[in-house]
């Protein structure tokens, strides 16, 4: 359990890839370990998600760590693990995942926004919990939210770009997830791998340098 959650705070990025084709999947993934990102999600609600998931794993073995993301209920949890998933994030609370998890040694993280929600799923037994829209919630939310629960890991979900990832972190963020700005589908389509692990780089080095 705690494997997965050392990873995340000691690198801090968390890849999310949502609806990329199977057939660039591996050379995305390549790009982005190559950029120097250790954990990658692929949500469930991109078509073929379960095959990508499983070859990740077999491909990747230790580079990084595989998650599934977008995992609403026990069902697709059950599915991700299977697949071979090391973590599940959700965009929503469901305590029946985080117990599942944790029977299963599956770090979850899930999707909560509110001090209520913090707190019921860090009862429930997950290690950290993505604070999501943080796109819309902005980081005076975060910081606020850190003052009385400032023993909890945070990922902050939404909204993090280069110009403002400090700031995400300056609030109390303990880790960023991120998808489109750090994971260009047009790019992958594109076959310009060489710039997803450039604009990979870029992100690692500032998290680095915080």
């Amino acid at each position: 359990m705690s494997t997965m959650l050392d990873l995340l705070l000691e690198h801090k990025i968390v890849a999310i890839l949502r609806g990329v084709e199977e057939r660039h999947a591996n050379q995305a993934g390549r790009a982005l370990i190559d950029g120097g990102i250790k954990l990658m999600e692929i949500t469930m609600n991109t078509p073929g998600a379960l095959g990508m998931i499983d070859g990740w794993r077999g491909l990747f073995g230790e580079e990084a760590a595989v998650g599934a993301g977008t995992v609403l209920d026990i069902g697709m949890a059950k599915e991700a693990v299977a697949a071979g998933a090391q973590f599940i994030i959700s965009p929503n609370l469901d305590e029946e995942v985080v117990y599942y998890g944790r029977e299963k040694g599956v770090s979850v993280w899930p999707g909560v926004m509110t001090p209520t929600e913090i707190v019921r799923a860090w009862k429930a037994g997950a290690d950290a919990v993505k604070i999501f829209p943080m796109g819309t919630l902005g980081t005076k939310y975060l910081k606020e939210l850190r003052g009385p629960l400032d023993s909890i890991p945070m990922m902050a979900t939404g909204g993090v770009d280069l110009d403002n990832i400090s700031e995400y972190f300056a609030a109390g963020a303990n880790a960023v997830g991120m998808g489109s700005k750090l994971v260009n589908l047009d790019w992958i389509r594109e076959g310009k791998f060489e710039q997803v692990t450039e604009r990979a780089k870029q992100f690692v080095d500032a998290v680095r340098s915080l």
